[in-house]
């Protein structure tokens, strides 16, 4: 089944990380990497940029109307994401719990809209 995993985090916690926690972080995510490759298939994430870059997209009356900044306003920002295919809900929980425990992650099951497959 396959699981996005979103990560959500204070927006100051790495700029004020040490030089030492950041690579804790970057090792913790090579952690689960590698438990990835060994109990599932890594389909994709990536790092996203501040909310300061987000511009959200909304149908007002007919019309498109763009704002910048994030849908909601929220003390955590997602930062990231990723999609991967594990076998079921534990193994996803276990290999999230190998990244930084700064991190608020949200996993949920992708699904398969009929029309839409891959």
């Amino acid at each position: 089944m396959r699981y996005l995993a979103l990560l959500a985090h204070e927006p100051a916690v790495w700029s004020e990380a040490s030089e030492e926690t950041r690579q804790a972080y970057h090792q913790a995510h090579l952690d689960f990497h590698k438990a990835v490759a060994e109990r599932g298939r890594l389909l994709g994430g990536e790092a996203l940029a501040g909310v300061e870059a987000a511009t959200t997209m909304r149908h007002v009356d007919g019309q498109v109307a763009l704002t910048d900044g994030p849908f909601a306003e929220t003390v955590e920002h997602v930062g990231g994401f990723y999609l991967v295919d594990a076998p079921d809900l534990d193994v996803m929980t276990d290999l999230c719990a190998l990244l930084p425990s700064v991190y608020a992650i949200e996993s949920r099951p992708v699904v398969t809209v009929e029309g839409f497959e891959h």
